[in-house]
């Protein structure tokens, strides 16, 4: 009898004891199941940095481009809650490493010492580094315009005041003995002494004035060897006017580079070439900026994305940046996430997803042309 009297009593106790562990598993269960739905309702903070075609900034301050095109449709196909936070590339590459960001879209290229800090999501477009360059119609134009330049006039006026010293000079000699040709007034005789300077010089030798007295005819002969020494030295002078060293230092390419001035922006992709190959830049702020260095001629050639270099060139530099065929080196843009994001997989399959569809072409032919 006692020993049925403990059966049943363990048997209550045991029953007393699962009933409440069951009621805290439900409890747990559900908290987990509302922190992971909490979760997957999160809105992601998603950073972003103005690179046009890939970012732009409409006149009411909306983002658009082919970046923003994308990530809204990775979203709607994932289903996801986002908001965009601008900021600048490093930022962009720090917080995304650090966890503040959930991912970045941008023109973000995938490079190796990128990927030792943070994941990419495939690529999504690829191109390549270029040099945008002045365009040779425009060296052209300088070059006329040389013409009318102040160091060209200057020159000018150098050479001019040494003519009238070295005819003064002669007329001195020359003006009572040689009086047919060096006489009359002072000014007619200092303007036929001018025009002999002016013809001993360039060795047109007309014959029509030549001193006769020993003092002027010691004063022709050295200046027929000195005017050889002046005319070379005031023809580099017009050279340089004339931007000729410029013309002969056109960029045809990556060998050039070397020997001209380069600009490129910091700490990016192009920044990170130029310094693997060795090459000294100056550092500009926006590709705007580098672009209009280089029309002002403070820089030979600029480095950069070509897409994002055609873009503003056609916008803003048509006439007077071009861009060279050549890609000097190939780049995949993609989306940036924090190692091991368990969002990784979810922005891959919707990101193939949409630029396998055909209207994604559509897109990039309104944002870059067919």
């Amino acid at each position: 009898m006692y020993f049925i009297n403990s059966i049943v009593r363990n048997r209550v106790h045991s029953r007393a004891v699962r009933v409440p562990l069951f009621i805290a598993a439900l409890f747990c269960f559900g908290l987990v199941s509302q922190q992971v739905s909490a979760q997957q309702q999160q809105s992601l903070q998603v950073g972003t940095k103005v690179a046009p075609p890939f970012v732009l900034k409409s006149d009411s301050g909306e983002l658009e481009g082919i970046s923003i095109e994308l990530w809204r449709r990775i979203a709607d196909d994932a289903g996801l809650e986002y908001q965009f936070t601008e900021s600048e590339l490093d930022s962009l590459i720090a917080d995304t490493e650090g966890g503040q960001l959930d991912a970045s879209v941008a023109a973000l290229t995938v490079n190796a010492e990128r990927e030792a800090r943070i994941d990419f999501s495939h690529p999504f477009y690829t191109t390549g580094l270029a040099i945008a360059v002045p365009s040779r119609q425009d060296k052209l134009t300088a070059a006329i315009s040389g013409f009318f330049s102040w160091e060209f006039f200057v020159a000018l006026s150098g050479l001019c005041l040494l003519l009238f010293a070295v005819g003064a000079l002669l007329w001195v000699f020359e003006r009572k003995r040689n009086a047919e040709m060096f006489g009359g007034t002072p000014a007619k005789g200092l303007g036929s002494s001018f025009w002999w300077a002016a013809v001993t010089m360039t060795t047109v030798g007309y014959g029509d004035k030549a001193p006769v007295t020993l003092g002027g005819r010691i004063i022709g002969f050295i200046w027929m060897f000195a005017a050889i020494i002046i005319i070379s030295s005031f023809t580099a002078a017009i050279a340089t006017s004339l931007t000729v060293s410029q013309l002969e230092t056109d960029v045809q390419g990556v060998d050039d580079l070397p020997d001209v001035r380069v600009a490129t922006l910091a700490n990016s992709a192009s920044a990170i070439f130029l310094d693997k190959e060795d090459i000294s830049y100056n550092k500009v702020s926006s590709v705007s900026e580098g672009l209009k260095q280089l029309k002002k001629g403070k820089l030979d050639a600029f480095v950069y994305d070509k897409p994002i270099m055609q873009f503003y060139i056609k916008r803003d530099f048509d006439d007077d940046v071009e861009v060279l065929p050549e890609i000097i080196e190939r780049q995949d843009y993609a989306i940036a996430l924090p190692e091991n994001s368990p969002l990784r997989e979810r922005i891959n399959t919707s990101l193939l997803r949409v630029i396998e569809r055909d209207d994604w072409e559509e897109v990039l032919n309104e944002y870059l042309g067919k």
